[in-house]
């Protein structure tokens, strides 16, 4: 039975660590809005989702020793569907953007 309550609580404090957010989630929907912006130059039909998908780290090109932050957000523009990623470097406490993505995710 003890193997049961240990597993229990590994999937306890897994899903508590899941669900919290990224400290530069605000910062990275504020960017996300402001990246359509730069690339459709106007705000008809702008949205950007409010949720932060964290994803795998990747490493700076520059200090393979370093790793950055990925953070995406997705975006629309009319009926076309944008997918952003927004990459911060570490430590997070100032949330300092080092590069940035668009891509279009809609089939034409």
């Amino acid at each position: 039975m003890r193997p049961f309550i240990a597993a229990g609580v590994l999937l306890a404090c897994g899903a508590a660590s899941a669900q919290q957010t990224h400290p530069c989630a605000a910062p990275a929907i504020k960017q996300a809005r402001a990246l359509l912006l730069f690339h459709h130059g106007v705000d008809v039909n702008l949205s950007v989702d409010d949720t932060v998908k964290m994803m795998p780290p990747v490493r700076n090109p520059a200090d393979p020793q370093q790793l950055l932050d990925v953070l995406e957000v997705n975006g629309h523009v009319y009926r076309t569907r944008y997918r952003m990623r927004l990459i911060y470097k570490r430590p997070v406490s100032s949330c300092s953007l080092m590069g940035q993505e668009v891509l279009e995710s809609s089939s034409r």
